[in-house]
This record gives structure tokens, sequence and C-alpha cells, in this order.
């Protein structure tokens, strides 16, 4: 997807009319990347006002409103892949496609660094075509489910950054959409991975669960991440725009 042209623009935002003051959210997303690996990185999470993504029992379905569910799908028409770990296969099964909006699905991509999913999941079955990345050594064949597997060096206890994205950029895929769980999300903020950040915080009190951002500590309060952003309203929940340009934070340096 090397551009859109106005009319399919405006077909992927017909469905939503009232969404016309979102409508900055989605520029960055269609505009020409600008990093040296070609592609642009757009990390999306949905959180409580306490920062849980889920409860301890895993349950996350659903924390933000209808308006927020389809802002996400439509993030997914207008990329070429949309990028999920493990964890959330596990917990959510999903079908990472587009079907509450118009506009194509991405092609699916799963993070299992160690290749523990079996192939029974909703990704790996019909639909989308869907690429397994995993760790070099990892164990399996080829192929898992429908989905081809692309072996990747290992960084840490995950994939090396860099490296997946140079590997999706070269099958054409660089507009990639990272959509979860926190783990991931945060894996790819802490290797100076993403371009921006869309968070959406429902007005929902926990108490306790899965974090939404899981990174090293921050001994002082200036090796913290300080960002600058844009707030939206989306339905009763509220939406950061939070460009990143592939910072990192201190801590991960």
């Amino acid at each position: 997807m090397e551009g859109l042209d106005p009319d399919t623009w405006r077909r992927l935002l017909r469905r939503c009319p009232d969404d016309a003051p979102l409508s900055p959210l989605y520029g960055p997303v269609i505009g020409p990347p600008i990093s040296s690996d070609g592609c642009f990185v757009l990390g999306r999470i949905a959180q409580s006002l306490d920062g849980r993504i889920a409860t301890v029992s895993g349950q996350s379905q659903w924390i933000t409103g209808r308006e927020d569910i389809e802002h996400t799908h439509r993030l997914r028409a207008l990329s070429d892949a949309v990028v999920i770990g493990a964890g959330t296969v596990r917990a959510d099964d999903p079908q990472l496609t587009t079907r509450h909006v118009e506009g194509p699905s991405p092609v699916r991509v799963v993070i299992d660094t160690d290749r523990r999913l079996d192939d029974r999941y909703r990704v790996f079955g019909d639909g989308p075509e869907t690429l397994l990345l995993c760790a070099a050594d990892a164990p399996g064949p080829e192929t898992h489910g429908r989905a081809r597997t692309i072996r990747l060096p290992r960084a840490g206890r995950g994939l090396d950054i860099a490296s997946l994205l140079r590997r999706l950029a070269a099958r054409g895929l660089r507009r990639i959409l990272v959509e979860g769980g926190g783990v991931t999300l945060s894996r790819f903020l802490a290797a100076g991975g993403l371009d921006r950040l869309h968070v959406t915080v429902a007005p929902l009190l926990i108490g306790s669960g899965i974090p939404a951002f899981t990174l090293p500590d921050a001994p002082v309060l200036a090796d913290g991440m300080r960002l600058d952003w844009a707030l939206h309203r989306v339905g009763s929940d509220i939406l950061l725009d939070i460009p990143l340009g592939r910072a990192r934070p201190a801590s991960c340096s």
C-alpha cells in the first residue's frame, strides 16, 4: 500500500461520519515513511483509567467502547500488516480483520518467539494471510496451519525489532500496526521501533490486572519518557495520539 487516493480515503471514513474530528489521526498513517527501514510503525493499545489492559484472569473484551473498536479496525484498513504477540492470541483468539469498517484486511503477523502456540487459533486458519515470526533456533516446520514461518534473531526474551521491520519491509509491508499486547508493544517501544502511539483510555477502574506497559525501571524521574500528545474524544473514551519518532526510554538505551 504505497498511498491512498482521495476516493479510497473517503470510503474508509464513510462508515463513521461522526468521526470527522478524528481525521488528523489517520494522516500520519497514510503519509510516506521517513525511517531508514522504510516503515511507519504505529503502536495501538486500549487501557483502563488505572493503566490495565486486562483483568488478572486475562479478560479484556471490551475495555473501550464501540467507537474505539471501529477506530482500531479503521487503522487496520490503512495498514499493510497488523502485529500481535503470542499472549494476545492465546487470551483473545482474535481475527484481526476489518469487519466493522470498509477497507482491506491487513496481513496478520504473530510474534511467537519460542513457538509455543498450536495452530488451532483463528489467525492460523481461514482469513487474510498470516505470518508467524519466531526465533531462528525455535523448533518446528516452515508452516504453521496456513501461516508461513519467518525466523529472526533473538534480542533478550523476544525478537530483534530492527530485523523484524526490515523483513516485513522486504515483503512490501511498510505500514505496520502493532496492536498488542502490552509486552509486545513495550518491546517495540524499548527498541525504538515506534513512530507513533495511540493509547485509548476508558473511564474504567479495574484495580488490578495486566499493565499496559512493562519497561525497565527508571531510577529517577529524569530517566522516564516524557511525551507530547494530542487528545481526542472517541465515544465515551479518550484517545492520546503520541508522536514518538522512534524515540526510546532512557532506561532502555
